[in-house]
Parts: C-alpha cells; structure tokens; sequence
C-alpha cells in the first residue's frame, strides 16, 4: 500500500514546526523523510499536470533539508524563519509571487467564439459594467467561473480579454505556487492572493490548470488538497458580490473530469464555459492573423485552408503558419527569397495531424451533459 498524504503532511509539519524553533537536526530528517513521501505520491499521481506539482513541492523540501546541515552552525540564520518573519510583518513576501497585470487583449482580438462571448458577457460581464441594473434585478457580480476544452483553444487569451472587458486587475497563479511556496503552506498561500485582490474594486484572479490545484479526492483522507477548497470558497464567500469590490475566480482546464466534484457545485463555479475547436470562421481569421505580417503568395487560399483544417485547434494554426513560414524563411537564407505559398500549407497540413484527438472531443461532450 502506498504512502498516504496524511503521513506526508504529519512529517512536513514536523519538520516545519521543528525548522522554526531552530532545530535543525530534527528539521531535516523530518523535511527529507516528507519530501520521500511527496515523491512516491508524485510517481502515483494520475495526471502528469499533478506528478509535477508534486514534484516541485517535494524538490523545495529537499532544499530546505539541505539548509537544515549549513545552518545547524548559525542557528540565525534560516531561511525559512527569516522568511516567514519578513512575511508576517510586511507582506512583502508574497508580492514576490503574485502577479498582478493589466491585460491590453480583447474580445475583438480573439477569433471566433462569438457564441461563448456572447455567453461570457451575460454572465459575467454586463453585471460588471451594469452594475445598478444587476443589484435591481438581484443578479450577483463575479464568483467562480471554469474555462474548459481541449488544450490550444484560447483558454488563456479568453482569461484576459474578461479582464480587460471588465478594466480589472488580473491576477496569473500557477498551482505550483500555491502548494509549493513555503514548503507547501497552501492555504496561507490562497488567503495572501485574495487579500491581494481585495486591494482593487476589480479583480480576476486565472489559475491555470486548476485540476492540479484541487484534484478529485479518492479518498476521505486529510490532504492539503481537502484544504484548500475550504480555503479558497472562504475567500470567495468574503467579497460582496453586491457591493463596489467585486472578483471572478477563473479556472482553466484540460481535464474538467479531474476536478474535485465539490467545486463544481452551485456557488462554487457557477458559470462553466466550454471552449471548443475553432469554428470556420474563427479559422478564417487566425489564419489572418498568423499570417498577417508575412510575405505571402497571391495563390494561398484561405477559405481552401479553413475547410483542411477542420479538427486543429487555434494552437495547431499558429504552428502550422510558423512552420510554413519557416521553409520559406530557409530557401531565402540559402539565396532563394520567395513567398509562403498554398503549397507550403497543405504541405504542413499533411505533416501535421490536429493535436486534439476525436475520443477526446466524445469525452468533452460527456463532461458537459453529466458534470463528469
């Protein structure tokens, strides 16, 4: 039977507590002996996403064991106490790893999805930029919205143009962060990045690949992870949806069927939008894009792309279009200067099958008709 995240999480406390007393002797074979058992977890992680989380969680405990030997000379000096001091006094720590920034991408710089736009102003949007109308009509403002579909579809760019829709502050968190900064202090990690969104009347606080963060639980077995979804639907519950502060907490994921079902209750993520392959028209125009500023012949046929291209996701095009522009860009290096034609496309399309498999799509399908 395999390490249990109980055990993992009674030996980092351990070797935590012990790190901040100044005993590091016992700090450090507690810490070593959690980071084993944070790597045998890694190994039997389900989703390769999750493995490195782990991984990069068990790696800064095996840094800090290493300091446990060079500081049991210099009980002064560790680097966790010293950093857990300046934390709680300051804060500055935590802007060392929050990221806050202001997005210049749009709705009218994304292709296509005119119907998931649509879906997103409704919901999310007009309560934001309407705000009297929504607190007469008792809608609320922000709350958790999920961004799913298969990779390279624009989850991302989606994530930005909702914070540049609404003029807030956006905030990009990787799980990694979360779990791993201070040796995996995850939930004083979630209410540091929520204390930072309350600073702003507007927020959007994008984790990207969120399933790694709050993974489905196989067990009732105390984990970090049972943690933080306490955690994080506190923190959601504290702003006032109907006063002048306001937040959206968006995730992204590949795998929406890996999420712990808890947040995909009501009240959690209330608005789930499926982002999909491009459509035709959404083809179209990142074709444009992607080749805009190239050199380009009078023969290349985009309306005769879009239809081989049928099944590539945005991702796939914009690597497609490099790609072409690479051959070009080689016979001009060798003397040659020419344009990017209709046949340097097809050629990478035949080189190129799209990325997003057809019993991946069946399973998106299944996830939006069931929730799992």
């Amino acid at each position: 039977m395999g390490v249990s995240y109980s055990t993992f999480e009674r030996l980092k406390s351990k070797g935590v507590t012990a790190y901040k007393k100044g005993d590091y002797a016992a700090a450090g074979t507690f810490l070593t002996e959690a980071a084993g058992c944070m790597v045998e977890l890694a190994e039997s992680s389900d989703t390769p996403e999750l493995r490195r989380q782990r991984e990069e969680v068990a790696a800064e405990l095996i840094d800090l064991a290493k300091d446990c030997k060079r500081f049991e000379a210099n009980p002064e000096g560790g680097r966790f106490r010293q950093r857990a001091k300046e934390d709680e006094e300051s804060g500055a720590a935590a802007s060392d790893w929050i990221v806050q920034d202001k997005p210049d991408i749009g709705f009218d710089d994304i292709a296509g999805l005119d119907d998931i736009k649509q879906e997103i102003r409704l919901k999310m949007i007009y309560p934001f930029s309407h705000p009297e109308l929504a607190a007469k009509y008792g809608i609320n403002i922000g709350g958790g919205v999920l961004l799913y579909g298969p990779p390279g579809t624009g989850k991302t760019m989606m994530a930005k143009a909702i914070a540049h829709e609404i003029d807030s502050t956006f905030f990009v968190i990787s799980p990694a962060q979360i779990l791993s900064k201070w040796v995996g202090e995850a939930e004083q990690n979630v209410r540091k990045l929520f204390e930072a969104a309350k600073q702003h009347n507007r927020s959007v606080i994008f984790i990207d690949e969120i399933e790694a963060l709050v993974p489905r639980r196989k067990s009732e077995g105390s984990t970090v992870m049972a943690r933080v979804v306490p955690q994080i639907l506190q923190e959601l519950e504290g702003f006032d949806r109907k006063g002048e502060r306001a937040l959206l907490f968006v995730g992204a994921t590949n795998k929406p069927w890996m999420l712990d079902e808890a947040m995909l209750r009501p009240g959690r993520f209330d608005t789930q939008v499926y982002v999909g392959l491009p459509d035709a028209p959404a083809r179209f125009r990142l074709l444009e894009i992607y080749l805009a500023d190239r050199p380009i012949a009078a023969d290349l046929d985009l309306g005769a792309l879009c239809d081989r291209l049928d099944g590539y996701s945005g991702a796939d095009i914009k690597n497609l279009c490099m790609q072409a522009a690479q051959m070009a860009f080689m016979d001009a290096m060798g003397g040659g200067e020419r344009l990017i034609t209709h046949a340097d496309m097809l050629n990478r399309i035949e080189m190129q099958l799209p990325s997003v498999k057809p019993g991946d799509l069946v399973r998106f399908d299944k996830f939006k008709q069931t929730g799992r």
